[in-house]
């Protein structure tokens, strides 16, 4: 009887207290992980090309004893465990057009392409999140569906696994989790803004017609170069000028391409612009202010027809940190990293698709930023005042161990947050 006792008491900590088992299947599965990790660094694919990289993780899933389906261009993984939440573990499969520079002997063998985002941490971070899910089924109960999606890196994927089906085909999610790594916190801790985290962004693309000629007779052309360098300075007033300046929000523009030669003055000048947000109102009105400063200056200039402004694409949505999930899965994690490898974060006028999931789909969800910065190094960059190579950077590299592991752990305790309790 004692002894039977004694057993349920250690079954009941072991429940309470899942880190050390998530930890303990993590390292397990750790050299296998780096192994992944490495394999898909050497091997990107980019937005909506990810055959490769779809089909290596719908195996893996399968292996992992996940039911296997495809939305959009995505995967999909179904782990069944009872009655209970059903959460939503993400990942982006898609690279960026970036030649390597790092120097890593697992660097990338496709020509011009990278995984410059960290993609390939998440990916391997999450199959171990998913190993060290279906391992421990004594955890929890609900549904896990782990999600692979392409195409992040055009705001397109997330969309189309939507369109595909994702939230009808399969168990609609109760909670929905990703991680992104950062080159601005330290490996081996994780951030987290609650609220709104990153923006939304639109891509605008601006003709303007003048009437082109030799450059020596500038009077008898309506310069369209001219006529741009103005539209970018008044641009800037419709961030400074017209908005609340409460609300963040981003207007760069990005490139110009008009001419051919030092002596001629061309017809015409494309301007393309990054517009970034948080509220949908405040995004329209800039769109709005774009289309009437664009016009006014091209009156101004005597420009001979009016400025094409097109709007390139949907609006990709901002991303909510829903505010009690937040606060749930901060106390969790503290608690397994330690609370000084959490901390809380300002919003971030980076996007993310993650949003389609979340604000659009009116699904609580929390994206969480993994550092993946070498401590000492991070530490030496900010007391020099250089920042390290950042996301995007063809010469970005993360620390990987501690990375992938804290990673890993972090997807599977945020599950466990949520889902039920055995």
């Amino acid at each position: 009887m004692r002894k039977a006792l004694f057993g349920l008491v250690l079954a009941t900590c072991a429940a309470a207290q899942p880190a050390p088992a998530v930890r303990a299947e993590v390292g397990k599965a750790y050299p296998e992980l780096e192994a992944l990790y490495q394999e898909l660094h050497r091997h990107p694919e980019l937005s909506f090309k990810e055959a490769r990289t779809a089909a290596r993780m719908a195996e893996l899933l399968a292996g992992a004893g996940f039911q296997v389906g495809r939305a959009g261009g995505g995967v999909v993984g179904v782990l069944r465990n009872g009655g209970g939440p059903t959460v939503l573990l993400r990942t982006e499969l898609d690279a960026l057009p970036v030649q390597e520079l790092s120097g890593v002997p697992w660097a990338s063998e496709a020509p011009g392409v990278m995984h410059a985002c960290g993609h390939d941490v998440h990916m391997a971070s999450w199959l171990g999140a998913a190993r060290a899910l279906a391992a421990r089924r004594d955890l929890w109960r609900g549904t896990v569906l782990m999600v692979a999606q392409p195409a992040e890196e055009i705001g397109e994927g997330a969309q189309a696994m939507l369109k595909d089906g994702l939230l009808t085909r399969f168990p609609r999610p109760d909670f929905a989790v990703a991680v992104h790594v950062t080159a601005d916190l330290p490996a081996g801790s994780v951030g987290y803004a609650s609220g709104w985290a990153m923006a939304s962004v639109d891509s605008v693309n601006i003709t303007l017609y003048g009437r082109g000629g030799h450059g020596a007779k500038p009077d008898q052309t309506v310069d369209p170069v001219v006529l741009a360098a103005r539209t970018v300075l008044a641009l800037q007033t419709a961030v400074s000028r017209e908005k609340d300046p409460r609300e963040p929000a981003v207007l760069t523009v990005g490139s110009i391409h008009g001419g051919t030669k030092h002596n001629i003055i061309p017809d015409e000048v494309r301007l393309q612009i990054t517009l970034r947000s948080f509220d949908p109102k405040v995004q329209a009105g800039l769109i709005a202010a774009i289309r009437r400063i664009a016009r006014g200056e091209a009156i101004a200039s005597g420009a001979p027809r009016e400025p094409l402004v097109e709007v390139d694409g949907d609006t990709l949505p901002a991303v909510w940190n829903d505010p009690a999930l937040c606060d749930r899965l901060g106390a969790a994690l503290g608690r397994a990293l330690g609370p000084d490898k959490v901390a809380r974060l300002k919003p971030d006028m980076v996007s993310e698709d993650f949003g389609a999931f979340g604000t659009a789909a009116g699904i609580p969800s929390v994206l969480l930023r993994l550092g993946a910065a070498d401590p000492g190094r991070l530490q030496a960059a900010q007391a020099a005042g250089t920042p390290l190579p950042s996301l995007h950077s063809p010469r970005f590299v993360p620390a990987l161990e501690p990375t992938l592991r804290t990673g890993a752990l972090t997807l599977a305790l945020a599950a466990l947050e949520v889902l039920g309790k055995p």
